[in-house]
């Protein structure tokens, strides 16, 4: 694609991952138009890709959608490989809307700023200049999210995939599998014929016989079991 320059040249070089690889074109045109500060020098929409062009590139900034084609929440994933890999790159993860452990997890696993999928283009260049100025893009609801969980912060993990799944119910891995494809909770409870409540009484479960303490944390086990039994 031609908006994509080999070279930065001085401006402010961003990564682009997404799982649609048209729509992370369409971003990479619109951070384009008009403006001569910000370079797109790379798109990919899977997270191994995601890694290998980000520790390629080097870039200012990387913009991960938490979805990515290679499964439900794997943009973390790419997030986490960040400090090893790309040590001066500063991430943002694109959400899909307001969810309080999406933003959570994403600041704990290091990025600095959040941008809405429905938020409007526009602001998106705003987002990625504030970012690379060493400032941190988060709006009320964000920081009322981060304030709230600050009595119980601790690092997100990676959960290896293990035997852990066994000590669940044939309902709760449903429950598991369903999740991993990025079902809300009423989509869930809707689904499995139950209340909402009962649904959060099988994530309280759950969470509890896999050492996992969130959706995303659990959706990432999940992602890792099936890696495991394709490979």
């Amino acid at each position: 694609m031609n908006q994509l320059s080999e070279l930065s040249n001085g401006r402010v070089s961003v990564v682009i991952a997404d799982a649609d690889l048209m729509s992370a074109h369409l971003l990479a045109v619109e951070l384009a138009r008009g403006r001569q500060d910000i370079s797109v020098v790379g798109v990919s929409n899977d997270s191994v890709e995601a890694i290998r062009e980000l520790e390629k590139r080097q870039p200012d900034i990387a913009l991960i959608n938490t979805h990515l084609m290679d499964g439900q929440m794997t943009g973390y994933r790419v997030l986490q490989s960040l400090p090893m890999n790309c040590p001066k790159t500063a991430a943002i993860m694109m959400i899909p809307v307001c969810d309080r452990e999406l933003v959570i997890d994403a600041f704990r696993g290091g990025a600095r700023g959040i941008f809405y999928r429905i938020s409007a283009l526009k602001l998106l260049s705003k987002c990625i200049r504030t970012v690379h100025g060493g400032q941190i893009w988060a709006s009320n609801q964000d920081l009322v999210f981060l304030l709230g969980f600050l009595t119980q912060l601790k690092p997100l993990r990676v959960v290896k995939a293990g035997g852990g799944m066994r000590l669940l119910t044939p309902r709760e891995a449903e429950v598991v599998h369903l999740l991993a494809e990025g079902m809300s909770t009423r989509e869930l409870s809707q689904k499995v014929g139950v209340t909402e409540h009962t649904i959060r009484n099988y994530l309280s479960n759950i969470y509890d016989k896999l050492g996992v303490s969130t959706r995303v944390e659990l959706a990432l086990y999940a992602t890792a079991r099936e890696d495991m039994s394709s490979s």
